[in-house]
Formats: structure tokens, sequence, C-alpha cells
């Protein structure tokens, strides 16, 4: 799932991750389809292959906020589309006639857009993250990364994880998560320096030493944005599709599905209606 304020380049984004190397040959993508600007939360499902695997990817594009005059309890239609997806597995999992393979529409993971702004994050953001952060695992990227120098983007990224913190809001990977020293090791390098990821999005392509790269085409010259010495989309993509996509459904399935069937069957003295 991708949220955040309006304007911050989310369906961008969307779009370069499908076309990306990782999804070049993807067959549920046509190259020049672009995402609409987003006024209802939608599903779209895309198949990407990789290493000659193909996998199913379901993206959840949801509306930007911020231009409302009231913002109040604005992050509570995205609260309550993620738990009827596990609403759904639910009653799913308490039939009697079950399926095999039940279908698994749970949102693993929501990317949560910041503005580049170098200062504070908005109190909206941190209401936003701190009720998401509790029903699902949220990875904090800054957005437009390209209008940051190198030292803005370092001193910002620490005070986006400071702010985090102060105001105990979990982002995965979550310290307590982490099933060995292996793991705690991986995972803190990313919490201490890749979070939250500075990534640049753009679907157009360019020549550049002889070679189509995805880039945005500035005054003082090409940003690739595969290139990690440009931006980290690199490697904020292969976090989610490659080195952690099975723990973050994992963590989804344990954590926090956990979490609300708990709830839920407690609520109920037993099974869903």
């Amino acid at each position: 799932m991708f949220k955040g304020q309006s304007g911050l380049g989310k369906s961008t984004l969307v779009n370069t991750l499908f076309k990306s190397q990782v999804s070049r040959k993807s067959s549920g993508w046509n190259r020049e389809e672009k995402i609409p600007k987003t006024v209802e939360i939608k599903a779209i499902g895309h198949v990407i292959e990789e290493g000659g695997v193909k996998m199913k990817l379901t993206v959840i594009d949801t509306p930007g906020f911020g231009d409302q005059i009231n913002n109040e309890n604005c992050w509570e239609p995205i609260e309550k589309y993620i738990n009827e997806q596990y609403e759904k597995f639910l009653k799913e999992e308490v039939n009697i006639a079950r399926k095999k393979r039940i279908p698994d529409t749970r949102v693993h993971c929501c990317l949560y857009f910041i503005s580049p702004t170098g200062h504070s994050l908005r109190p909206l953001d941190l209401e936003f993250m701190k009720h998401l952060s509790k029903v699902v695992n949220i990875i904090p990227v800054i957005a437009k990364a390209d209008t940051m120098t190198l030292e803005e983007k370092t001193e910002f990224k620490q005070r986006v994880r400071k702010e985090l913190e102060v105001n105990g809001i979990e982002f995965y990977p979550q310290k307590e998560f982490d099933e060995d020293l292996e793991d705690k090791t991986e995972n803190d390098k990313i919490r201490q320096e890749s979070m939250p990821f500075a990534v640049v999005g753009s679907d157009k392509e360019y020549q550049v030493n002889g070679k189509r790269v995805l880039g945005r085409k500035t005054p003082w010259g090409i940003i690739e944005v595969e290139n990690l010495n440009h931006c980290e989309f690199a490697l904020l993509r292969d976090f989610v599709i490659r080195t952690h996509l099975q723990d973050l459904k994992e963590v989804t399935h344990n954590i926090h599905y956990e979490t609300y069937r708990a709830k839920r069957l407690n609520d109920n003295g037993g099974l869903p209606p």
C-alpha cells in the first residue's frame, strides 16, 4: 500500500516500480499505461518476473490527504480497509468448508511517503503513522529526495528516525521481531542507515552512456532512479520485493493479523458472524 499527502508522487513511484529492472518483462503492466490521480482506494494486480520466477503483486494506491480543510481522523478509511482484509481472511479461516488456500488480500506493507521538507514531520503524518503502525507494517519513504542535498538528506533521515522513536511509532523491521543475531545485525543497519528510504520516482527513460535508464531530467543532468549514488529506489525495491518479502508476510500473519483475530474472537465470544 502507498500512503501520504497529495503531490508526493506516489502513483509515479508505483509506475517506476513496475518499469524497473526487476520487472521489465512484466506481463501485467502496459508500459504506456499511467496510474490516474487517485481519488479512491484502488487495488491493482500486477505480475512481475525476476529470474524466471513470476510473482503476483497487488498494489493499493490510496487518495492523497492533507488538502482537505478538516483532516481529522483521515486515517480511518485506510485503517478500515486494512481491517476489512483481515476480516475476510478470518471468515475464510473459521469456515467449516474452508478452501485449501485462503485468498490473501491482507496488506503486508504500507509505504508511507514523507515530504522532503528537511524540517520536522507534520503532526498529521505522526498521527497517521501512529494509527497505521498498529495494524500494518509501515516503511517510511522520503519522496522527491532529489530536492535535497546529501547533507540535508542525512540530517533529515536522522530527524525522522528520532521523531518516530520519541512518538513511539514502530516501523518495519520492528526490533522485537528480529529472530536471530544475523537478522538483528542486518536489520539494525537498515534501521540506522537506510530508513527512511530517500527515493526519486520516474517512469521516463533517457539515454545515459549508451544505456536506456529510468530517470528525471534536471537542468544539471539526469537523476538515474536505479543508480544508488543518485537515490535509494533500488534499495527500497529490493527490500520490499526480494530480501524482506517473506518476512513482511510473516510479521503481518503472526503479529498484525493475530492481534486483529484475537480481538475479534474475544469481542464476539468466538466466531465472526
